[in-house]
């Protein structure tokens, strides 16, 4: 029978990283925060629903081996004589970051915005990738 050792540290790690992939959680921030990731060909390509953003208000970046999306949705002027049953859109700003399995083509990924869905795709590279690139999303 072989021992494992036991590293405290290591679990503290994957709480921390799997934090944000909690439904109930992601409900609390005000946006889901879902991606979907997965490989078409040659690239990799991440899928977010954004309902209801200004594309002017996405902000998406590839540093070293993590796709960050960001943005914001605006507050809405209400009129003050409108009575509330409910309220569960949520305003304002959110982040997600996702580890990417491989190294990708920093300079070729594409990013667009159709019918609240932004769709990233990234050329997938041989060998590491490194640095930061902003992307421009196009509608």
């Amino acid at each position: 029978m072989s021992l494992i050792k036991w590293e405290p540290f290591d679990e503290f790690d994957r709480l921390f990283r799997d934090f944000s992939s909690l439904p109930a959680l992601r409900s609390q921030q005000g946006f889901d925060l879902a991606v979907d990731v997965y490989e078409d060909g040659g690239n990799l390509v991440a899928e977010m629903n954004l309902p209801g953003i200004d594309v002017e208000h996405i902000d998406v970046e590839v540093e070293d081996n993590y796709l960050r999306i960001a943005g914001r949705r605006e507050e809405v002027q209400e009129k003050k004589e409108k009575s509330h049953y409910a309220r569960e859109i949520r305003r304002g700003s959110f982040e997600r970051m996702v580890a990417l399995p491989d190294a990708v083509e920093r300079e070729k990924v594409e990013a667009e915005y159709a019918d609240g869905v932004l769709k990233v795709t990234m050329p997938k590279r041989a060998g590491e990738s490194g640095g930061k690139v902003k992307v421009q999303v196009k509608k």
